[in-house]
């Protein structure tokens, strides 16, 4: 007798009790790489969620796609019923004890906002890996969507907007909590290192290796896309990449698909340029079904998708922002050609060349260990929720203290952040006294005595270098732009 064994993506499906909806996206691009779809419709049984996946193969993707749907709804799902205690810093180190409360100040805040050790926030549990205890962090931090925080926010308001940064899902924790970390890491690395402020670092890829990302790359060429892989990062012995690129003749049928991007994070060379390769050439599809018209995405979709996604749908990753509508309506207006044109000069710049065979290798059997370690030896605190569903699949959102995000968009700056620009003498960042109308950077006193003084960053200069490349960084919600297109 013998038995089948049951694919990751079955064993994602199986983990959820109500139907999941899911199909390949197919025709929209000439690459046509696999790229899937995959919707857990919100129903009383549980909450909802949506995922796209890619990959060498349908099953990859789809599992991908089942990945990403079981981050967002095990998300909300974890937050079902549960009271977040509300209190200052202050008053939270009093109850609990300086150990057991996070700082903001060491968690990335927007720069010039009106925190202070005495507002009043609300705060949620999270297990600091390193030693089992339990840490309480302030909530629109540890929520991955707005829908993740119902009822009334603290007094104040939240602290900043909710981000999806830091989710990982897997059959186990361990692989979870890697998958997390390392989007964290990715993040990271690449806040101020790319899009607006690319510094057009690009790898050298002789002597890749990888069989995927070798028989990808031929089919760009064949295809007739020009694909540059270029490294942010190699902290933590991570190797933070990123792939951009477009076709040489202007013909992407969907101006958006120009602007695609493939980011990964991964202690090896050629892993992280397989998935930041995969990552890129789904995502022309990606965007063009995101962000295309309807005559673009209804070929691409099993009959009935679109009238039942546009009579109610599922929570969206990404936040709903006027700006970002914006933002991609002017790209869809101006065509393809002149969004290439105003690309140039910083995602798809080339100012100087790195080895592939320079960057770190890594073949051990301990990914979780190896990732972890790195990160906690240089004195970081690797924050962790564990969000198990019905069956075998698990996600986990991941925070670390010091790590950085949305510098960019948001003005969320921290000591690494302004380190960083400093060095760069990007002009947006400062130590010692106000340049002059800056936003004062929210440092604890250690912080500022390891920078030098106070630090402050310049939100207005930061918005003015993004300027038209405000889509790069924050997305609208799937078919919005279809939906005004069309109005």
């Amino acid at each position: 007798m013998t038995t089948t064994e049951v694919t990751p993506s079955q064993r994602y499906r199986d983990s959820f009790p109500t139907p999941v909806e899911d199909f390949a996206i197919e025709g929209i691009d000439v690459l046509d790489v696999p790229l899937h779809s995959a919707v857990l419709p919100p129903t009383p049984a549980h909450p909802g969620g949506s995922g796209l996946g890619y990959g060498a193969t349908r099953e990859e993707a789809r599992t991908g796609a089942m990945g990403e749907m079981a981050e967002m709804a095990l998300s909300l799902r974890a937050r079902q019923g549960v009271q977040r205690e509300q209190g200052s810093f202050a008053e939270m180190t009093r109850r609990h004890g300086r150990d057991r409360v996070a700082d903001p100040r060491e968690l990335c805040l927007e720069a010039g906002s009106d925190y202070s050790g005495d507002r009043v926030l609300q705060w949620l549990p999270m297990t600091r890996l390193r030693d089992g205890e339990r840490v309480l962090v302030p909530a629109e931090l540890v929520a991955s969507a707005p829908d993740d925080l119902p009822g009334d926010p603290p007094p104040g308001g939240w602290l900043t907007t909710v981000i999806t940064n830091g989710q990982g899902a897997a059959f186990d924790a361990d692989r979870a909590v890697t998958h997390a970390l390392l989007e964290v890491l990715q993040r990271d690395g690449n806040a101020t290192a790319f899009r607006a402020m690319d510094r057009g670092v690009v790898v050298d890829l002789a002597g890749l290796t990888d069989p995927d990302a070798l028989a990808l790359l031929d089919r760009l060429d064949a295809a007739g896309i020009d694909v540059v892989v270029k490294l942010a990062s190699t902290e933590f012995g991570v190797v933070d990449l990123y792939a951009v690129g477009c076709s040489r003749d202007g013909s992407e049928p969907v101006p958006v698909m120009a602007t695609a991007c493939g980011e990964a994070a991964h202690p090896d060379r050629d892993t992280a340029v397989r998935k930041a390769l995969h990552e890129f050439a789904s995502a022309r599809s990606r965007k063009a079904f995101m962000h295309g018209p309807f005559d673009v995405v209804l070929p691409a979709t099993p009959p009935g998708y679109l009238d039942h996604w546009r009579g109610g749908h599922p929570p969206e990753r990404l936040v709903e922002e006027d700006r970002a509508l914006q933002a991609m309506l002017e790209w869809t207006r101006m065509g393809t050609s002149a969004l290439v044109d105003l690309l140039q000069d910083t995602v798809l710049s080339r100012r100087s060349t790195v080895a592939l065979t320079d960057l770190p290798s890594w073949s051990g059997d301990d990914l979780h260990a190896t990732v972890t370690g790195a990160v906690q030896a240089a004195g970081h605190d690797v924050l962790v929720e564990l969000q198990p569903s019905a069956g075998d699949a698990v996600a986990a959102k991941v925070v670390v203290t010091g790590l950085e995000v949305e510098t960019m968009s948001y003005g969320r700056i921290g000591e690494r952040g302004v380190r960083r620009l400093v060095e760069a003498d990007a002009g947006l960042a400062a130590v010692g006294a106000d340049p002059g109308g800056w936003a004062r950077v929210h440092l604890t006193p250690a912080a500022e005595e390891r920078l030098g003084g106070p630090a402050w960053f310049d939100r207005a200069g930061a918005d003015r270098r993004v300027g038209a490349l405000y889509a790069l960084y924050r997305e609208p919600g799937r078919h919005v732009v279809a939906e005004v297109l069309e109005k």
